[in-house]
């Protein structure tokens, strides 16, 4: 046994196959059985894909680079629960590519602040933080105000979620452009906002 190590631990190319096949057997039996467990693959009771105007808003939050400083993923510890509501549960994200829990909060997590402020708070908060939060160390997004949408550029991106398994039907995407028609950055990300973590109540 002894030998063996030691031949293993003195020929790097030998040592690197075993640890590539150990991590990829151990990778798999880890992640595999997670797509054939119904509660990680299948949508919690109601949700449907982003609609085109919390689409859009989805991806700017992440051109943003918000996910840098909210997480998206309340854990199932009374302190969290008491806080920010219901533990985040995979079935909540099954649309979400790629999903947003992360770990890092520097500012509050996010996973269900949908309908807990108004739109109006929202347009305050992004264009100054400290208007309604004075000790909030988050930058100012003025700019999102007044960027205008592309209505077509959604088009593209609902034909490719739908090539993954997304319900979007013709007509959906089809019409989408229309309702994205005079919206700007900052509305598409309010859309957003206000939807996240709304498909399972919160406790307040």
């Amino acid at each position: 046994m002894k030998f063996t190590h030691d031949k293993i631990e003195r020929n790097p190319w030998l040592l690197i196959a075993l640890v590539i096949l150990v991590v990829s057997v151990g990778g798999l039996a880890e992640i595999v059985p997670l797509f054939f467990q119904k509660s990680t693959t299948e949508p919690v009771a109601g949700l449907k894909p982003y609609e085109p105007l919390r689409l859009v808003g989805r991806d700017i939050y992440v051109r943003e680079g918000c996910y840098n400083c909210h997480s998206q993923m309340i854990r199932p510890f009374r302190a969290e629960t008491e806080r920010y509501g219901h533990y985040s549960v995979a079935g909540e994200f099954v649309y979400d590519r790629p999903f947003q829990w992360g770990s890092k909060r520097t500012g509050p997590d996010l996973a269900r602040v949908g309908g807990r402020y108004s739109d109006e708070w929202h347009r305050i908060h992004l264009t100054n933080p400290r208007d309604v939060v004075p000790e909030s160390n988050m930058p100012s997004y003025p700019w999102l105000a007044k960027n205008k949408l592309n209505p077509q550029e959604v088009v593209p991106k609902m034909q490719a979620l739908r090539t993954l398994g997304h319900p979007y039907t013709d007509q959906e995407i089809k019409e989408a452009p229309e309702q994205l028609a005079d919206k700007t950055e900052q509305d598409a990300l309010i859309a957003y906002l206000q939807g996240m973590g709304t498909q399972i109540k919160t406790r307040r």
